[in-house]
């Protein structure tokens, strides 16, 4: 029986509500984009790496910059693919802004574990350095694994999903270097 055959008697034996379900799975998983994610994470271990010169209130300074860079690169990603890439294709409407908001919310979600971790820094009895060093290392397991689950999602096999890992663990060290040969 040829692969044709195959998947045209599974869809004639399948249950509609199985075959919507797996539709709408592959449909999902085609406009998944981890991208974001991995970006943002990036952004945010540069951030960590970035702030050396600190005020009065070091943690509250690392975790504000976090979330407000994680903001202020979300609303850029979303301006430019509102205006450009859609508005030379379609006039725009609340669902399309809304969409767009939502798909690339992960460069701001991958803001919130490094700063979570410098908020919790304290409790582990870290000084502002080890904040820094925590936070970074947050962001860098970040970065891995929207890559793991952007592969995994994409339905990659699991020497791609490596790749994928590797990739971006090698991506995280020259951040990791700077951040030794950068002392502030």
């Amino acid at each position: 029986m040829s692969e044709s055959d195959r998947t045209t008697t599974q869809a004639q034996t399948t249950p509609p509500a199985r075959r919507t379900a797996r539709s709408g799975r592959a449909e999902r998983r085609s406009h998944a984009d981890y991208t974001g994610g991995i970006y943002g994470s990036m952004l945010a271990a540069s951030v960590v790496l970035g702030a050396g010169t600190l005020g009065s209130f070091p943690r509250l300074e690392i975790v504000l910059l976090l979330l407000l860079t994680g903001i202020v690169f979300w609303i850029g990603h979303v301006h430019a693919v509102l205006f450009g890439e859609r508005l030379a294709q379609r006039a725009l409407d609340r669902r399309v802004v809304l969409r767009v908001c939502q798909e690339e919310w992960p460069i701001m979600k991958a803001a919130v574990p490094p700063a979570l971790a410098v908020a919790v820094s304290p409790l582990l009895g870290l000084d502002v350095q080890g904040a820094v060093w925590l936070a970074l290392a947050v962001a860098l397991a970040g970065q891995v694994g929207w890559s793991v689950a952007a592969a995994r999602w994409a339905g990659a096999s699991r020497r791609l999903v490596l790749i994928a890992a590797s990739v971006n663990v090698l991506l995280g060290l020259p951040i990791i270097c700077f951040k030794l040969l950068l002392k502030h």
